[in-house]
């Protein structure tokens, strides 16, 4: 973990945030006293595999057969 005054970081931001996006924390500090940090954001979102859950659902026949007259009614409201 690196710490760094104000005045550094508003001397060269552009240094420090290329050392956060490799992954280094940084600590910024003011008059001896820690007020920020700054650190890489964690990716949690991780793609889901392809075909996770292969063969557990079969798509019907009639899948993209017309709906019958009465549920057409029922969502235009008749």
């Amino acid at each position: 973990m690196l710490s760094v005054t104000v005045d550094e970081m508003q001397r060269d931001p552009s240094k420090y945030l290329r050392q956060v996006e490799a992954g280094e924390t940084i600590v910024i500090v003011q008059a001896d006293k820690a007020i920020a940090e700054l650190r890489p954001i964690a990716s949690s979102k991780q793609l889901r595999p392809f075909g996770l859950c292969a063969g557990e659902f079969t798509v019907p026949d009639d899948f993209d057969a017309p709906l019958p007259e009465y549920l057409l009614s029922a969502f235009e409201g008749k």
